[in-house]
């Protein structure tokens, strides 16, 4: 992208991001023109819009929402300036607290407790004054498209100790065509949530009697979930990796020497006792591994290690942050550590990454968006490890990048105190990126646990330490996978694969025999023996997202076929059994994406 042009999409992105946070305003002058009582707190531009959170007498409505945006389009069309100025600390916390403002003085205080501030900054527009650094567009009708969108439950600061707030989501675009393209992709994506996609197609549930956060997995995810396991664990074998089993909880000590009781122990459930020691249910499964590593001496003939898990962890995660598939407090990491001598480093990490992008690439993700994250240079005091491993680790992760050819964005000063880490993102036919695999170099593990081998000359050596998680774990994959489809899945990954459906009750024996024959050529069926009309079989099959429909009818039985119709409602016509079992073979051992 030419220079020119860069700048001016991030000219282009900053005024957005301004004109966003100007809308927050524009909603917080009218909360306090309808709801005068409404206290505020604080009001930033995200990503796709903005939000506001309020403390407020009571629970906001729909028909509240339809009020504050008649409000705002009349702020709006009035074109009021937003001016700035400064003002005395004690005289704004005087002036906030007359208004009946705490939040505000609370956060004036924070500013003259950690900054030494002074003055604050204050914005205005219309009778409307706010505690503000800005910046601002020049005028409220400089808001050009904007529409409010839900509410949600806040804690204040996020402490769930704190009072709970109500916050209202909000979009605004340059153009009223930008936001009706925004709405119809938030339509699409409601249309995609994975949450109502397993309700809908019996995939999987939360139990409010087993707990937030837990999922259930049901007979139909179960199937895709076999299927994703069965090739997790094929490619790890093919790609020299052995397969290890770790129990679910530790004894403290173990944690402590990782240091997740230091770092980590607010993500981590509250221990047991069993006699007379405390135990945690485990967050990962690193230590683990290392456990196998360290259960004899290791020479240096015996590295390369590449040991793999799809081990089951355990993270509380606050109920407000919890969200299906995509957050939950049980899921299953499909891990990997590698450990490895210097020499080994750089063909391990091209090793791994390649094998990482190849599996990706067979679900269907082939727009990919890669991250390094390096350490700060110069700031060797902050991180594990000699400047020397952290130059070699990085050299390596480079390396690989580009010895695949790949272009990737450098986090600089974004890797962990323990080693540099590529992170993989992949892109979904909605075009929204998603954090999947990361390969995690360690410095600090190696060390803590005191890991050697013993190399030619007869002496102790450190390994290298590699984390890798692929799907990062199967709960958020197939979430995401399941958006990314809609729910129509490849045939490889559907839990059925082909609906077999009689015309009539006499039909039914000729549709079991269909139903066996393809089941012993490996399929996945299901025979439709309900007394429905046919075509409301066929649309209960599409509803259900089944790749194929196999029809039979009198003309069926006696040429031996079916009559095959696609999900898409595509007619493909009369196929003799052996054909039509052959297709869906080769359709789901090729892993096609098309039917």
């Amino acid at each position: 992208m030419p220079e020119s042009q860069g700048n001016k999409d991030k000219q282009a992105a900053e005024r957005l991001h301004t004109m966003r946070h100007s809308a927050a305003h524009v909603l917080a002058t009218a909360m306090l023109e309808y709801m005068p009582e409404a206290r505020l707190t604080i009001g930033p531009a995200i990503d796709d819009g903005f939000y506001y959170d309020f403390d407020l007498p009571r629970t906001l409505t729909p028909e509240d929402i339809d009020a504050l945006s008649e409000r705002m389009e009349r702020i709006i069309r009035q074109n009021q300036p937003f001016e700035h100025s400064t003002m005395p600390v004690e005289e704004a916390k005087a002036f906030f607290r007359e208004q009946g403002q705490d939040y505000k003085v609370e956060l004036i205080e924070d500013l003259e407790r950690d900054a030494n501030a002074e003055q604050v900054s204050i914005y205005q527009n219309g009778d409307f004054i706010d505690l503000c650094e800005g910046p601002h567009v020049e005028t409220t009708g400089a808001v050009k498209a904007f529409k409010l969108l839900r509410t949600a439950g806040a804690y204040w600061r996020g402490d769930e100790n704190r009072q709970q707030l109500q916050r209202v989501y909000g979009t605004a675009w340059e153009s009223k065509k930008e936001l009706r393209t925004y709405l119809n992709f938030l339509e699409e994506a409601e249309r995609r949530d994975h949450r109502r996609l397993g309700r809908e197609l019996d995939l999987f549930s939360f139990s409010d009697e087993i707990g937030p956060g837990l999922v259930v997995w049901h007979a139909k995810g179960g199937h895709v979930r076999s299927v994703m396991e069965d090739f997790w664990r094929d490619s790890h074998r093919a790609g020299g990796y052995e397969f290890v089993y770790t129990p679910h909880i530790g004894r403290a000590d173990l944690w402590r020497t990782s240091g997740h009781l230091n770092w980590f122990a607010d993500n981590m459930y509250a221990p047991v006792e069993i006699d007379e020691q405390q135990y945690y249910l485990k967050p990962m499964n690193c230590p683990f591994h290392i456990q196998v590593y360290k259960s004899r001496t290791r020479s240096y003939r015996d590295l390369p290690l590449r040991y793999t898990e799809a081990g089951t962890v355990y993270r509380y995660e606050r109920s407000g942050v919890l969200h299906g598939l995509l957050r939950a407090r049980g899921f299953t990491q499909d891990d990997a550590h590698l450990f490895c001598r210097p020499e080994q480093m750089d063909s391990e990490l091209e090793r791994v990454l390649r094998f990482c992008l190849e599996i990706l690439e067979t679900y269907g993700f082939k727009d990919l968006q890669l991250e390094l994250s390096t350490w700060q240079h110069g700031e060797s005091s902050k991180y594990a490890g000699e400047a020397q491993d952290w130059e070699m680790a990085e050299s390596g992760l480079v390396g690989a990048l580009e010895g695949l050819s790949l272009d990737y964005k450098r986090m600089e000063g974004e890797a962990a105190f323990y080693g540099p880490k590529v992170d993989i993102k992949i892109v979904d036919v909605l075009g929204r990126p998603w954090q999947l695999s990361t390969i995690q170099f360690d410095f600090w593990l190696p060390q803590t646990f005191g890991l050697e081998y013993i190399g030619e000359d007869g002496a102790a050596h450190r390994p290298y330490m590699i984390h890798r998680a692929l799907y990062g774990s199967i709960e958020r994959f197939f979430g995401i996978l399941l958006e990314h489809y809609g729910g129509a899945f490849p045939v490889w990954l559907a839990p059925v694969q082909v609906a077999v459906i009689p015309i009539a009750d006499r039909h039914n024996e000729y549709a079991q025999q269909v139903g066996a024959e393809l089941t012993q050529a490996d399929l996945r069926a299901e025979v439709d023996t309900r007394s429905e009309r046919m075509n409301a079989k066929i649309r209960d099959a599409q509803l259900q997202k089944v790749p194929y429909m196999a029809v039979v009818g009198d003309r069926e039985i006696s040429d031996g076929a079916v009559n095959v119709r696609l999900r898409t409602g595509e007619n493909r016509g009369a196929l003799p059994v052996a054909d039509f079992c052959a297709m869906v073979r080769e359709s789901a051992e090729s892993r096609s994406e098309t039917l």
